[in-house]
């Protein structure tokens, strides 16, 4: 008999409570391994909350475990150092000293503070504020770009340099090439962010880079006008007309006043300056009853009288040299002369207030009669005869009369050129300037240039004289009284006599020490068509005191200080 052994089923209550006991215990360990790390983030969050972490720097400057106003505060301190430290900019070999606070740059401290602060609480940031480690941080920074801007503007002044575009003038009617060159340029734009840079980098000084500027005109194109256009721009005469009047420029004229310059497109144009040939072509174009009149004065018993001004046709010297520069342009060798209502430079009205009423100055030099230098003389004093220097004006000698040419009336005479006497149309003018130098002396005017002879020449006043040729050396005064200043001229075949007359204004004394330094001269000898003898004469210095009186007081005294060179004796000897 088979027996079969059943066991009795387990309650269902007991299974759920065995279930029950494991999950709890499950739940604790997961609640263990989920607190440890929570509780080690948590903790030093709460305690370092506030803090950068340990280990921040800012442009080197250690701010770490600081709170944000403590941070604020040493950045504050150590960075707005360096916006008043002077930092060197340098370019093209020109520099410049200036804060960054000058140049519109400076620290936003605030920005840098919370940039610092950023990622504090998270997981890294605090590991970074536990454990350490390198943070550094490139301060922010602001910039006013206009100051900037404008204080490289300023440098950039001193460094460019504009390009030479090249051209074509004359020596005598020879074509001279005036080769062009690049110019100069900061690279301001690049220049602004290097100074950026350099300032958060807390460099003390800065290199800015340039760029070059090229002509627009090239080099070629210089060569190619000289041998060809400007060559032919000379090569016969060029004609002005007025109804039935004609004058001719000659080509020593048209060069005198005529370069090539650029013309914006990469050529050369001609351009004529017309200025020292109006006057000339005035006179022979336009009728003298035509042609205005400047108020001047006549000496009547003694006393100045005005005589009227007359508004008149003349010719625009701008107007010319448009009309001729144009001619040359279209291969042409004509134009008419372009006329115009001309104003007289001095009118009634004006000449009645300038207070000529006396004779302020007078000075007169002699000279052997009758030599080709006088003519240069008489023909320049007459040029310059009732001429009226107006209160400010600066009158130049070279300006007012212009190159001396045959065309004019001036002669060939002996000047001295390069050591030595050479014939030279004009030559002889220099007696001239210097009794209108003597003149401005003892009238108490200005005296704004004047050069004195390399050789003392004994027919004229030590220290007080004035060599003149053009276009330099100029003589220049400035009539520097509330006055108008007359200038009458006048001359025998042995002197020539400059008279200032306006409202006086001093007394005018001159003393002169003794000739110190005196160097004894060399004796010479010379071949040839051109030589031309020389006398000799010591070289020695001189000084020269004006001194300025008023009422028998002293006012100042000026000084005029001249050194003479030593006048080679020399003799032409016959080459045979």
């Amino acid at each position: 008999m088979t027996r079969r052994v059943m066991h009795p089923p387990a309650p269902a209550d007991g299974r759920r409570a065995a279930a029950g006991s494991r999950n709890r215990r499950l739940a604790v360990i997961v609640a263990a391994v989920v607190a440890v790390p929570v509780l080690a983030y948590a903790v030093p969050a709460v305690v370092l909350a506030g803090e950068t972490a340990r280990g921040t720097r800012v442009a080197g400057i250690d701010i770490g475990g600081l709170s944000a106003a403590d941070a604020r505060a040493r950045l504050e301190r150590e960075l707005g150092k360096r916006e008043t430290r002077p930092v060197t900019l340098t370019a093209a070999g020109r520099t410049a000293r200036l804060t960054p606070a000058k140049l519109g740059l400076g620290f936003d401290i605030p920005a840098t503070v919370e940039a610092a602060m950023e990622g504090a609480s998270t997981p890294a940031g605090i590991v970074r504020a536990l454990f350490g480690g390198p943070r550094d941080l490139q301060p922010r920074v602001t910039v006013d770009d206009r100051v900037l801007a404008g204080e490289l503007g300023k440098l950039a002044k001193a460094v460019d340099t504009r390009p030479r575009q090249g051209g074509v003038r004359y020596q005598g009617v020879e074509p001279q090439t005036v080769l062009p060159k690049p110019g100069r340029a900061l690279d301001q734009e690049g220049a602004g962010r290097a100074v950026r840079d350099a300032f958060i980098g807390n460099r003390a000084s800065i290199a800015l880079t340039t760029r070059a500027v090229q002509p627009s005109v090239s080099a070629a194109e210089v060569r190619r006008v000289a041998t060809t256009v400007a060559r032919s721009a000379v090569a016969a005469p060029f004609t002005l007309t007025s109804g039935a009047k004609k004058v001719q420029l000659s080509p020593s004229q048209i060069a005198a006043g005529l370069r090539f310059v650029a013309d914006g497109q990469g050529g050369l144009r001609p351009s004529f300056d017309a200025r020292d040939v109006r006057a000339d072509v005035e006179k022979q174009l336009v009728d003298a009853k035509q042609r205005p009149r400047d108020a001047s004065f006549t000496i009547a018993k003694g006393r100045p009288q005005v005589i009227p001004a007359r508004v008149g046709r003349g010719i625009d010297a701008k107007a010319l040299g448009t009309a001729v520069s144009g001619a040359l342009a279209a291969g042409q060798r004509s134009v008419d002369a372009p006329l115009t209502e001309t104003q007289p430079r001095v009118t009634t009205a004006e000449a009645k207030k300038f207070g000529i009423k006396e004779k302020v100055s007078s000075f007169t030099t002699r000279h052997p009669c009758c030599a080709p230098r006088v003519t240069n003389i008489h023909r320049i004093a007459d040029i310059l005869d009732g001429y009226v220097v107006q209160p400010g004006e600066t009158f130049s000698l070279n300006t007012i009369v212009g190159k001396r040419d045959k065309a004019r009336g001036f002669v060939e005479a002996p000047m001295i050129l390069n050591n030595r006497f050479v014939n030279d149309v004009g030559g002889g003018v220099s007696q001239f300037a210097t009794t209108m130098f003597n003149a401005v002396f003892f009238g108490g005017f200005q005296d704004v240039q004047h050069m004195a002879h390399q050789y003392y020449i004994t027919r004229y006043p030590a220290g007080r004289e004035s060599t003149v040729s053009y276009p330099q050396p100029d003589f220049r005064w400035r009539n520097d009284s509330p006055y108008g200043v007359l200038v009458k001229t006048s001359y025998t075949a042995t002197s020539i006599t400059v008279d200032f007359w306006s409202t006086k204004r001093y007394d005018i004394e001159s003393q002169s020490s003794p000739r110190y330094d005196i160097k004894p001269f060399p004796t010479l000898s010379e071949t040839g068509p051109k030589c031309i003898p020389m006398p000799g004469a010591e070289g020695f210095t001189i000084d020269v005191w004006r001194i300025f009186k008023r009422d028998g007081k002293v006012l100042r005294k000026q000084k005029f200080h001249t050194v003479y060179a030593p006048e080679p004796r020399l003799t032409c000897k016959d080459p045979r």
